[in-house]
């Protein structure tokens, strides 16, 4: 999963986070447990308007403390898009390797939708990439280390993309 460091300020009343990656996400929060909660929110939104305005998306930095997990599904999703930034293949391109049409692409980019992983895999195979996964030991969350909360949640019902051609 793809996890963004986080700086926690406090001003006295509210914890005020920034984002080290990302100059331009703010929030706040009456404690730091929904200072984090709100970083999440934050954090998907530069992320859906760094993709919709088709900019690269930087690579998580190695700053210890806080961070804001992202789910899998999310952190796919986002392999997905720099994997077609880095091979110069746009959204129509991609819905023609796929057989399908550009709102179901869009909907593999948009991080609130609840795609499935094997719709991804498909996107991923016709740029001639491949979703990897793993399968870690748990271990106690860091200070400030929050689960996000869309982990566990069971995506809801979407349409099986066709199969590429020649596949």
């Amino acid at each position: 999963m793809v996890r963004y460091p986080v700086a926690l300020e406090s001003d006295g009343n509210t914890v005020l986070v920034s984002f080290p990656d990302f100059p331009e996400a703010h929030t706040f929060g009456d404690d730091e447990e929904e200072a984090l909660t709100r970083a999440e929110n934050a954090l998907l939104t530069v992320l859906d308007a760094y993709i919709r305005d088709r900019q690269d998306i930087p690579a998580p930095s190695k700053a210890g403390g806080p961070h804001v997990p992202l789910s899998g599904l999310v952190s796919a999703k986002l392999g997905l898009y720099g994997a077609m930034r880095a091979s110069g293949i746009g959204k129509a391109e991609l819905a023609r390797r796929l057989g399908c049409h550009l709102p179901q692409v869009d909907r593999l980019l948009d991080l609130g939708h609840a795609s499935r992983l094997d719709q991804l895999e498909q996107a991923l195979h016709a740029i001639g990439r491949r979703l990897a996964v793993s399968v870690v030991p748990a271990r106690a969350p860091a200070r400030g280390a929050r689960r996000s909360p869309s982990a566990g949640k069971r995506p809801g019902p979407t349409r099986r993309l066709p199969e590429p051609e020649g596949a």
